[in-house]
């Protein structure tokens, strides 16, 4: 006889079932096993971390819908991971949306620094690389073409490469953690005796922390040194940690000695960490710097339509277009919002139409209004001239393209807040004088031009919708 809450846990699979294609669901549905209801919490247990930290990236709004609809609003969702035999306390972590708060349960030693007096062989040492994320399903656009082709540089001869170490920074979202763990699982796949490891900052510090407590400082510095391959995810969390800064100058300075591989993502280029030790900051740019901007609008729509085909969605081109032209932040939020679209269709029984990706854009995202930036208005003016974002950047005379940074600059004057020097320095490296010049001339022209005129309404139409 079925309890309670494997009732309610059936109920919400016959809802999940008609959302997720049949293999997702089959994966990453089936093997979860309903524990206890009670006191509006519902706890389930899922195989492993691995197992958890999927279910949060990719299926995390369509639990929340779900279990809304089934148990209320209000419940809490806890995760039981089973990761080894030997469990320890709940970390809470804040629910990603809605009502469903999030508690898993880790094993003590996660945060534990490696124990390193045995050196580690490549085949025994946990890269923490996650394969998922590689160099297939890293698509190539304008915004990330030159970080990628690095990228796959280091891989062909790590640490032997002028690209070391190799500082890759960007906001939040745009792809550098996927960049770092191909660029990892690759040197792996070629050079399987290296030792390559990926760790974030923040576990960095939380092992580096442990090994003083622990008075095994050598030991940390001994595993670190070992490494063929560092990859270290979101340096700026260093900011401010002066002895956590001066251990990794030395694990940086013994491993680029023996040209070994280093890897760094950061959310702002060296010149701008205020906080970081100088030193340690002229080491950042011994190698390549590449910045990792936003996706650009053939990017945007190239992942979108790759991630519809995977999951089997049904969805047209005009919407397609439409979120591509309106999320325009990062990866994620694209990701996020075809979860959204995908449970709302099913649930309420209807299909992805223009209506609900509005919907679903201003709810999930909250983009209620968008906020248009240089370079959104910089993308539009060269989509409707039919010239390359690179052209404006240029010194060229030619008159489309001049035609092309008045228009940028007089609608960043008109739609943006920033500064006239600002503007200038974005579009084609001008100064203020040569953006009062352009706002004053395209003013002019509008007046007495009406193909000019319609440009300007068709590109702001644009940038409204």
């Amino acid at each position: 006889m079925q309890t309670n809450y494997q009732i309610l846990w059936n109920q919400c699979l016959d809802v999940i079932k008609d959302i997720v294609p049949e293999a997702a669901f089959k994966t990453w549905f089936k093997p979860i096993i309903p524990l206890s209801y009670e006191n509006s919490k519902f706890t389930i247990q899922v195989p492993s971390q691995f197992f958890y930290e999927y279910l949060e990236e990719k299926y995390v709004n369509v639990l929340k819908v779900t279990i809304d609809r089934i148990m209320g609003g209000g419940t809490v969702l806890n995760y039981r991971v089973m990761v080894d035999k030997t469990t320890g306390g709940t970390v809470d972590y804040p629910a990603e949306s809605g009502s469903v708060t999030v508690k898993k349960i880790v094993p003590k030693d996660a945060n534990k620094a490696p124990g390193p007096f045995v050196q580690p062989v490549a085949q025994d040492l946990d890269s923490q690389l996650n394969p998922k994320y590689n160099f297939d399903n890293y698509f190539e656009g304008k915004s990330n073409r030159f970080v990628r082709v690095a990228g796959e540089s280091v891989t062909q001869n790590p640490g032997r490469t002028t690209f070391n170490p190799l500082f890759i920074y960007g906001p939040s979202g745009v792809g550098k953690t996927h960049l770092c763990h191909a660029i990892g699982t690759r040197i792996r796949e070629l050079y399987p005796e290296k030792k390559v490891l990926y760790v974030s900052s923040h576990l960095f510090r939380v092992q580096f922390t442990d090994a003083i407590r622990k008075n095994a400082i050598n030991d940390f510095l001994y595993f670190y040194q070992n490494l063929d391959v560092l990859i270290l995810d979101d340096i700026q969390e260093m900011i401010g940690m002066d002895k956590t800064q001066m251990t990794f100058f030395h694990i940086f300075n013994h491993l680029h000695h023996l040209n070994k591989q280093l890897i760094l993502t950061c959310d702002k280029p060296p010149v701008d960490m205020q906080g970081m030790e100088e030193r340690l900051i002229t080491r950042l740019k011994w190698g390549l710097i590449a910045e990792l901007s936003r996706p650009d609008p053939e990017l945007r729509k190239k992942i979108l339509k790759s991630k519809v085909s995977h999951d089997g969605i049904s969805i047209s081109d005009e919407v397609i277009d439409f979120i591509a032209d309106n999320v325009t932040e990062n990866i994620r939020d694209l990701e996020g919002v075809l979860v959204s679209l995908m449970a709302n269709s099913v649930i309420n029984n209807r299909e992805i139409d223009m209506a609900l990706a509005k919907r679903v854009i201003s709810q999930a995202i909250r983009l209620e209004k968008k906020q248009i930036s240089i370079q959104m208005i910089l993308e539009v003016v060269c989509t409707c001239l039919n010239l390359e974002l690179s052209a404006v950047q240029t010194h060229s005379r030619k008159r489309e393209i001049v035609q092309a940074r008045q228009l940028t600059m007089y609608l960043s004057k008109k739609y943006t807040n920033c500064s006239l020097s600002h503007i200038g320095k974005v579009v084609g490296k001008r100064d203020h004088s040569t953006v009062l010049h352009a706002c004053r001339t395209i003013k002019d022209q509008l007046e007495i031009d009406r193909a000019l005129h319609a440009i300007v309404e068709e590109i702001e139409t644009k940038l409204k919708n």
